[in-house]
């Protein structure tokens, strides 16, 4: 046991002694577009945290005008504080947005209607990550509900001020871990076998799917939609699992900031020329390859219907 954890805390060395090498293999892309956004609104879920908040900071920073959407105002409120401070930007805006509630959404949706008559990015940022086996307001298992449902009905209610103000985008962050999801349609809500790390992945691949879907149906509109994996990134989306937090404490300094997390969600907002490329899924600021499972286009229909009909909207 002994020579065991010595060959063990060796080869931890080794890696924490080579880390600023693997770190700079590991950090991925970076997003060099000078495009700017004065008078451009954007609407982010999530963003008072990690990924999302360093999105609305760059975004911030390019003239546009921020919604962070997010669950904790007052941590959305503290976020958009630094952000203007650090941006110059006043226009950085904290608005309740609860995912794992359709009403909320919905609250959500009609007051920022209400307030903007227009809307060119919304970035679905939010989600759950292995957590234990709960259900939304609505009933739905919350990765499912959180991840897939809620992004999808709240994309529901913005498109047509989207597609008033087109150009558009859609970017849905997804994961890597999408090759490993399957859609069980017969246990959608995981009442007859739930895994917590499954359940991410199952709902990871829903985001693909969603995304897919979506971009054959907006053809001719002028919104164009992409999914991104973020890469590995120090974010609070591991607190609900002891184990990933463990993981990623072990292997924090090959770990991505959340900076870096968010550079291929800034490269599919902002890149020019992308448009033909829409429905497609990145890493790394280019287009990545996406699961079989993902390229299914009867999945993806058959995901689409079973979505409006458990939402009880109609969306053609």
């Amino acid at each position: 046991m002994l020579v065991i954890l010595g060959l063990l805390i060796s080869f931890l060395s080794f890696l924490y002694m080579i880390a600023p090498y693997i770190r700079k293999f590991f950090a991925g892309g970076v997003c060099r577009t000078n495009v700017q956004l004065p008078g451009k609104v954007v609407v982010i879920t999530g963003s008072n945290t990690g990924i999302g908040k360093e999105t609305a900071r760059e975004l911030a920073r390019r003239g546009a005008r921020v919604y962070i959407a997010c669950r904790d105002t007052q941590k959305g409120e503290s976020a958009a504080s630094e952000i203007r401070a650090d941006t110059k930007n006043s226009q950085v805006l904290v608005r309740k947005l609860d995912l794992s509630d359709t009403k909320s959404i919905r609250a959500f949706a009609e007051g920022f209607l209400a307030e903007e008559k227009q809307l060119h990015i919304l970035i679905n940022n939010a989600g759950v990550m292995m957590c234990p086996y709960s259900k939304t307001a609505d009933g739905f298992e919350a990765h499912i509900g959180v991840n897939h449902l809620g992004h999808f009905l709240l994309t529901h209610l913005l498109l047509e001020r989207m597609k008033e103000s087109a150009p558009a985008r859609v970017v849905n962050v997804s994961s890597v871990l999408h090759h490993v999801g399957k859609i069980h349609f017969h246990d959608l809500q995981a009442e007859k076998n739930y895994n917590s790390c499954f359940a991410y992945c199952h709902s990871k691949l829903a985001n693909v799917l969603f995304t897919r879907e979506l971009a054959k149906r907006l053809q001719g509109t002028g919104v164009t939609t992409y999914a991104v994996h973020p890469g590995a990134v120090h974010s609070e989306l591991t607190r609900n699992s002891f184990l990933m937090c463990m993981i990623w404490w072990l292997f924090s300094p090959f770990i991505k900031s959340a900076w870096e997390g968010a550079q291929t969600t800034l490269y599919c907002t902002l890149a020019e020329g992308l448009e033909p490329l829409s429905g497609n899924y990145f890493r790394d600021c280019k287009r990545a390859w996406m699961s079989p499972k993902a390229r299914n286009n009867k999945t993806a229909e058959r995901l689409w219907n079973v979505s409006c009909e458990l939402l009880g909207i109609q969306w053609k």
